[in-house]
């Protein structure tokens, strides 16, 4: 999240300098600040996080729009044209180069992103194509065609890689629409010719979980506790915004198939492409009676007229070759929520709706067909009613449905909590004030940071009647006052500790910063859950995940050695030695070492000021290639009970992990990889790692040895 804005103007009225202001989660202060960057600082973000290396390593992809690119080019050649091809999108310019390579009289790249396009002249140049690529550093639809146009004349032959996940999410039917219109002549070729969205209907209570709060059993030693969501919250239709995950990661135990795979709709793409929001609805029969709750969608691309060269996005259990199915990170699975679960009956007849705008899909499940679909009407997107939606991403459903860390947390509430405790909770939108009256303090306090956690929590407090029970403080820490809390002592301080603005484990720290930011309100004999944290990490091997920063090199047959020396000059201007959080629950990973506890942070202390760190050597004790180092969180509830945001058990005798799916943990991606060999010829990685207390941040630096 970047804003640019002039730093100052000289005396010719011209911009001297600009500056880039940069939201950055803050773990000090719990909340997203804006921070002045270097003017390139977006850029080099954008670039070193970007998909550029993993576009260039899925082969599948790069192949077959070779081939697509090859057959229509050879058609158009046929008719006796000039093959003159418009790529939009050209990222490193492989397109562009391919086409050349395949016979095209000239191309014209399109490019919006400036550093992109940049690479793209020098990449197109290097591989000796400058005489007939021509790399355009504008927008698709500023383009303009004639004599003295960024084209001379109009395209034969459309290529482009527009697409997303959700395939239309990165603005392809717009993109297409004005090309039609615009750039290229009427039944121009098209690579891809084709795509085509497929759906099917699942019952899956873990999918459910990341969409709707589970009412949760609280079992105390005099009654039970059923905690429920509110009403409005059951009827909520979700968030607007697509789930994209891996699903082929996903075991067959966790969903039920209740629908064979659906062609919901096909965009031709050699034709005139209408953006306009549009329904398609198909007619289906259940396999199997179930509730209905998720739709999962992918969809595949025929990139040419005969539907010969094919790829797809199809989970391994519907893929015609799940053997050899490639991995991508860039096209993964869509993930749609029901507005609500519906029971379905197998054999009796359903309609399955996609509705699509410019940019987005959703879906309904209707039991007759919608009459009014057949007029032209399109169902609003799904927008969220209820504000969980708003506080919680679907992780966080996911982990408040979780009853096993639940009840862990019931637990050691037991074990702390006396007739007369105080408590105040700090975290945001926890369940942990219900909990913690449910087991029987006297009095709970919750501190919400935002107007939506405090209008949320209200509401949940409310359906199950603690309204009045529980008091909920909209301040900040720093601003609690003993008449917040009746003048009252605070005997055990809550967290679990979640924060929305965290984006990397040790960001939660900020819990720390919370504690240390109320001591004047908290007793003396303080009782705080958890009591302590501590920063865990083990050296993987990635079976795939490695590729989005890995070089390329050659790409079928074209040196792409300049966008791998962008991305590693992108990853040192700021990068190097920072981690980045991913869900690692979706890529499988080996573990070449045992796991180690490198730092601890002590919460019944307030934050120190001096900086805390760790420096040593963990050994790789299991052969494969040494791709990252992965960090995260455990939190030490009481001395006896732990939860772990990262590594959920100890590694199998391969190496095997299993990774908490709630979270997301960092990964420190090693500028190299070395083969691990025996314990005979042990080989390991250098660490340092430094806590600074006044950022509220980790650097660290890690190195391999043979």
């Amino acid at each position: 999240m970047a804003l640019a804005v002039a730093a100052g103007r000289g005396d010719d009225g011209l911009i001297d300098t600009m500056k880039v202001f940069c939201g950055r989660a803050n773990p000090t202060t719990g909340s997203v600040e804006w921070l002045e960057e270097d003017e390139h600082y977006d850029y080099h973000q954008e670039i070193a996080r970007s998909s550029y290396a993993d576009m260039l390593h899925d082969k599948d992809r790069n192949v077959k729009y070779y081939q697509g690119i090859r057959a229509a080019v050879k058609r158009v050649k046929e008719r006796g044209q000039p093959a003159i091809v418009l790529d939009i999108g050209t990222g490193t310019g492989l397109l562009s180069m391919m086409a050349v390579s395949a016979g095209a009289d000239f191309c014209y790249a399109v490019e919006v992103f400036k550093p992109m396009a940049d690479a793209a002249v020098k990449i197109v140049e290097k591989n000796g194509f400058s005489d007939k690529i021509k790399i355009i550093n504008k927008h698709s639809t500023e383009v303009t065609v004639g004599p003295d146009g960024d084209m001379q004349c109009y395209a034969n032959i459309l290529v482009t890689e527009l697409f997303d996940t959700e395939l239309i999410g990165e603005g392809a039917l717009p993109s297409y629409e004005h090309a039609h219109k615009n750039l290229v002549e009427e039944n121009c070729e098209a690579v891809p010719h084709k795509a085509t969205v497929y759906a099917q209907l699942v019952e899956s209570r873990r999918m459910w979980s990341w969409n709707k709060l589970f009412p949760l059993l609280v079992q105390t030693e005099t009654a039970q506790k059923l905690i429920v969501a509110p009403a409005e919250m059951e009827s909520c239709p979700g968030a607007p915004s697509v789930y994209d995950i891996q699903l082929n990661q996903m075991p067959l135990s966790d969903f039920t198939v209740l629908s064979d795979v659906l062609t919901m709709f096909s965009v031709d793409f050699s034709k005139q492409v209408n953006s306009s929001p549009t329904h398609h609805t198909m007619q289906f029969e259940p396999r199997e009676s179930g509730r209905a709750q998720v739709v999962l969608s992918w969809w595949d691309i025929d990139m040419d007229p005969d539907g010969k060269i094919k790829c797809s996005m199809a989970p391994y259990w519907v893929h015609s070759d799940p053997k050899n199915i490639q991995w991508r990170d860039h096209w993964m699975q869509c993930v749609y929520f029901l507005p609500n679960e519906e029971p379905v009956v197998q054999g009796e007849s359903l309609y399955l709706t996609a509705h699509r705008d410019d940019y987005c899909v959703w879906y309904n499940l209707h039991k007759t067909r919608n009459e009014k679909s057949k007029n032209n009407f399109h169902e609003e997107r799904p927008v969220c009613e209820c504000q969980a939606h708003l506080l919680w991403n679907r992780p966080r459903f996911g982990e408040l449905n979780d009853h096993k860390r639940t009840e862990q947390y019931i637990q050691a509430l037991k074990k702390v909590l006396k007739a007369d405790s105080i408590c105040l909770c700090i975290s945001d939108g926890s369940l942990l004030p219900i909990l913690a009256h449910c087991v029987g303090a006297e009095q709970v306090f919750t501190l919400e940071n935002s107007a939506v956690s405090h209008r949320l929590m209200k509401k949940i407090f409310k359906a199950n009647g603690l309204e009045d029970t529980i008091t909920i403080i909209e301040k900040r820490p720093e601003l609690l006052t003993s008449a917040d809390l009746g003048d009252r002592k605070i005997s055990v301080l809550l967290g679990e500790p979640f924060f929305t603005t965290s984006l990397l484990p040790w960001h939660n720290l900020y819990f720390w910063y919370a504690r240390t930011a109320v001591i004047e309100h908290l007793a003396n004999n303080i009782t705080v859950l958890p009591q302590a944290a501590s920063l865990h990490m083990v050296v993987v091997e990635f079976k795939d995940l490695w590729r989005i920063r890995s070089p390329c090199g050659n790409c079928e047959g074209f040196d792409v050695h300049i966008m791998d020396d962008m991305i590693k000059h992108s990853l040192d201007f700021r990068e190097a030695r920072e981690a980045e959080p991913h869900p690692l629950w979706e890529y499988s990973s080996r573990c070449l070492s045992e796991p180690q506890q490198v730092l601890m942070f002590d919460f019944q202390k307030p934050v120190p000021e001096q900086p805390l760190s760790a420096e040593g050597s963990i050994f790789l004790q299991r052969p494969g290639k040494s791709h990252g180092v992965v960090l995260w969180m455990e939190y030490h509830l009481t001395t006896e009970s732990s939860l772990s945001t990262g590594l959920i058990q100890m590694p199998e005798a391969q190496g095997e992990c299993s990774w908490n799916p709630h979270c997301k943990q960092a990964v420190y991606f090693l500028n190299s990889t070395l083969e691990a060999k025996t314990q005979d010829s042990p080989q390991s990685v250098t660490y340092s790692l430094e806590f600074n207390p006044k950022v509220g941040d980790i650097s660290m630096d890690f190195r391999l040895v043979s």
